[in-house]
């Protein structure tokens, strides 16, 4: 039995039939619905000339219909890619055209954008309109519904784990990318990671799989992950569904599509949610504020089912996660170090243990090396580029040079490169730094925005910060943070800089603190830093 996303999924279906798989509002599906359903869009795809590595875009907001459709994807041995649901008409001309995709996938409310570059996408064969409001807007596409009513499920085939798994990753710097990865290493490393986190023991082949999950079960464990964050990115689906999914777990994405702390909250109290996926501060914040207001309005939440929550791809400060484990004592939480060109590290925190910003356990597989390919040792105080082993991705699709670059062999071990910086502690933890292509050179000093926002965050009435680099005659570079305030505040510039300062060397203190109503983030909660120079450049009249 192959290693491979929809053949586990099926021997799944197979022992846990009428557990729940996917909830979204009202809508439940079980596993035999799930695989039922996503078996018929695959008849579909199929028959619309898609073969295996065909191109399958998903231009959709977090539902059932997406893990369906991706699911229906990996049946038929083809390649979906997701797609930013925020990309407007060329951005997403570029990613479908770049991805070379056969078929997509959209909700309704998106058409326009997709009737006004259809005609230049000549490889699409298919398209298929999932209905949220503004049906019709595309001529020739498919209602979904009709297609999961019209085709009679595909039947199983053999599948092959060289198949490849491909993820988009872009936004803030450069034209986005795909990274491709083995779909064998891809599965059995989630697998293999997933496991230990519900307390069993790792699996390393897909046939045993089935019957460890009936177990779980049958004895009421079943993981109920909620991925508050989109599915269009690799945190809300590798963490959210592709893992809790491996293991027999119910997904329920939510209908608001943006965070709505309330509703999440709501969510988990009702389904018993044991899991929610977050994307570091921006998320966890508002969390926490609304779990405080709740609770001050002699409503307080039920979150005692909640074992993990965990995040990755966002800085999560010590002094939220603090604040998150007063307020949900049990539970675990995992910040995991990583990004879509792989997994680096994990940082574990439960309530009564020392927390530290940024420091994480590393993997056996990862290490950190110096720009000529010195190992950096333990303790030394040195800095340099994190190195992710183990399952490492085949590279970009269609941009072999990016690839050479990120994916590189030292000492006869391929290693990815994604770009963070750290150094490593005498105890061998890494200590992260953040990304190598924003660090702000100011006057002969290396600074790290993250660090500095850390920082500029810790002031009193400051929500959110990003910290950039603007030109300078004197520095080369000047510290610049860009900050929003909660409602009401009335912290000043010079205070917060007084703040850095006392935290933190004088030269990373910034120079100017800009003040917007809402730091630009992506849906995922990454920082746009793109975005918020441009705001500190306009604030400086330097646009």
């Amino acid at each position: 039995m192959e290693m491979h996303f929809a053949t586990v999924w099926e021997s799944l279906a197979d022992v846990v039939g009428d557990a729940t798989a996917i909830v979204h509002g009202d809508t439940r599906r079980t596993w035999t619905q799930y695989d039922n359903r996503s078996a018929r869009i695959a008849a579909a795809y199929v028959d619309a000339g898609l073969v295996p590595d065909s191109k399958v875009g998903l231009f959709l907001y977090n539902c059932n219909e997406y893990l369906e459709a991706q699911y229906a994807a990996f049946k038929m041995r083809g390649v979906p890619v997701n797609v930013n649901y925020r990309y407007l008409d060329e951005e997403l001309w570029y990613l479908l055209d770049n991805s070379d995709a056969e078929a997509l996938v959209f909700h309704s409310s998106l058409g326009d954008r997709v009737a006004r570059i259809i005609g230049r996408l000549p490889k699409i064969k298919l398209l298929v309109e999932v209905d949220d409001g503004g049906t019709g807007q595309v001529e020739g596409a498919r209602h979904y519904d009709n297609i999961v009513a019209g085709y009679d499920p595909m039947p199983r085939i053999t599948r092959d784990e060289s198949d490849i798994y491909m993820l988009y990753t872009g936004g803030t710097t450069g034209m986005p990318k795909g990274v491709m990865y083995a779909m064998g290493g891809m599965t059995g490393g989630f697998i293999t990671s997933g496991f230990p986190l519900v307390g069993a023991a790792p699996i390393a082949e897909a046939a045993l799989v089935a019957s460890a999950v009936t177990d779980i079960v049958a004895a009421g464990n079943q993981i109920i992950s909620i991925p508050s964050c989109p599915l269009m990115h690799g945190t809300g689906l590798w963490l959210g569904a592709f893992i809790p999914h491996l293991m027999g777990g119910s997904v329920i994405t939510l209908p608001s599509r943006s965070l709505d702390s309330d509703e999440l909250l709501a969510t988990v109290q009702n389904e018993k949610a044991t899991s929610v996926v977050i994307v570091g501060d921006s998320f966890a914040k508002p969390i926490v504020r609304a779990l405080d207001a709740a609770i001050a309005a002699a409503k307080p939440y039920d979150t005692t089912t909640l074992k993990m929550v965990v995040s990755s791809g966002v800085m999560w400060t010590s002094e939220v996660k603090e604040q998150m484990l007063e307020l949900i004592p049990q539970a675990v939480l995992l910040d995991a170090m990583g990004s879509s060109e792989g997994s680096m590290g994990m940082q574990i925190s439960m309530r009564g243990m020392p927390i530290e910003t940024a420091k994480f356990s590393q993997s056996p597989t990862t290490k950190v090396f110096t720009d000529d390919d010195r190992e950096v040792v333990a303790g030394s105080g040195e800095a340099g580029m994190v190195a992710a082993g183990g399952n490492v991705p085949i590279g970009y699709f269609k941009d072999p040079e990016k690839s050479a670059r990120t994916f590189r062999t030292i000492g006869g071990v391929r290693y990815s490169f994604p770009g963070d910086m750290a150094t490593v502690n005498a105890d061998g933890s890494l200590a992260l730094l953040g990304r190598g292509s924003q660090v702000i050179n100011t006057a002969g000093e290396k600074v790290f925005p993250e660090e500095v926002e850390e920082a500029v965050k810790r002031s009193e009435g400051v929500i959110d910060c990003l910290v950039v680099g603007i030109d300078d005659e004197k520095f080369g570079q000047s510290v610049t943070a860009v900050a929003s305030l909660a409602e009401g505040a009335t912290i000043d510039e010079a205070t917060i800089i007084a703040s850095v300062k006392g935290q933190l060397a004088g030269y990373k203190a910034p120079k100017r603190v800009i003040f917007v109503s809402a730091v630009p983030r992506a849906p995922n909660g990454k920082a746009d830093y793109k975005a918020a120079k441009q705001q500190a450049l306009e604030a400086l009249g330097k646009a």
